[in-house]
This record gives structure tokens, sequence and C-alpha cells, in this order.
């Protein structure tokens, strides 16, 4: 099977973990990854939604738009949650890592919880996908990884937040891990594994 998808952002390292999960989940599923740049494509939508659907369907719906029936449309909205912050940044985790000094959104969070115990350091990733068809029709599917913030960086691989989180039973933080190991627990590897199961299962021109 054969599918084209054009992602609802320009971040490249969004894209290549995109790949690289489809790639080891679903091998016999040939997907054409783009971004609205491969497309000659201007986009940028402003996040306002207080939640990750909502954002989610901004991005896709904005990029259907343009894209209309040349392929499938897929926007990611992430986060991370962390308890003892009452469950900031979440939705605003992109804006956070922006605001912080030097755009260093660690270790902006590992100043905040510098005070917090061990215990008190639980976290989750959360990623909501937000897949459109060519038709219009829309298919939502979610992953979750939960786990802790350690006390340091640690690791050089991933982006964003990967070197403080600890996704639980593990020992690494996201960012010491290999680009499998991580794909194999992350938040986004859920949900796009969610969603290749459901597109080898229906058909792409639906």
């Amino acid at each position: 099977m054969q599918l084209r998808i054009v992602l609802a952002s320009n971040n490249p390292h969004k894209l290549s973990e995109m790949q690289a999960i489809a790639a080891l989940a679903a091998p016999a599923l040939t997907v054409e990854w783009l971004r609205p740049a491969d497309l000659g494509l201007s986009f940028d939508v402003e996040e306002v939604s207080t939640t990750y659907l909502g954002n989610a369907r901004l991005k896709a719906r904005a990029l259907a738009q343009q894209v209309g029936s040349q392929a499938w449309v897929l926007a990611d909205d992430s986060g991370l949650e962390v308890d003892a912050l009452g469950g900031r940044p979440g939705v605003h985790s992109a804006q956070y890592c922006a605001a912080a000094e030097n755009g260093d959104g660690c270790a902006a969070l590992l100043r905040e919880l510098q005070d917090t115990p061990a215990p008190f350091r639980t976290a989750r990733f959360r990623c909501v996908l937000v897949s459109r068809a060519p038709n219009g029709s829309e298919h939502v599917v979610e992953g979750v990884v939960g786990g802790f913030i350690s006390e340091r960086k640690c690791g050089t691989n991933g982006f964003g937040f990967d070197p403080v989180f600890v996704p639980s039973g593990e020992t690494r933080t996201f960012a010491e891990m290999s680009a499998t190991d991580k794909h194999r627990l992350s938040h986004r590897g859920i949900a796009v594994r969610a969603l290749l199961l459901w597109l080898s299962k229906n058909s792409p021109h639906i």
C-alpha cells in the first residue's frame, strides 16, 4: 500500500521521527512523507487552542485547504506534562522552550524543579495526531508515555525535553537512547503506530 502524507510542520526533527517510526512499525505501508515546503506551500498556524486536539485540528484543517486532494495531511500536537507544575508546560511546551533563556527548555525546567524530590518529579509526554483524508474525513489517535524528570540533562540524541525525560521502567533519558529504542517507547511512536495500524486496515482513499 502506498500513501502520500504531508506533515503539518516544517520541523525537520518531527518529519525524521515520523519517517523512522513508520519504517520500523509498518514496512509494508509505503509512505511518502512531505513537508509543506516540499509542495511549495507556506505554512504557519498560530496554535491558539488550549488542547492538543484543538491545535492539531487547527493545523490539519489549515494545511488541508492548501493541499486539497493531492495527499493526506497529518498534524501533531504534543507536550510534556509535569505533575509538580500542575501539568505545565503541557500544551504550551513549544512556547515554554522558545521563551526559555537561550531557548533551553530543559534548563528552565530543571531550575523550576530544583527543590522537588525524586518521588514528586513524575511527568508524561502526550501526543495527539489528526489525519485528514483528501475527502475531508478525519481520524484522531493519541499516544502517552509516563516517566519522570531527571535531575540533570543526560544524552545528546533527540530534541526538546528528551535530555531530561526518563520513561517508566528505564534508567536512560530519551536523549540517551538509540532512535529505535526511543521510537519503541515514545508518545509519538505509540501514536504513529496506532495511526498506521488504522491506515493499514482502511483504504487510503476513504
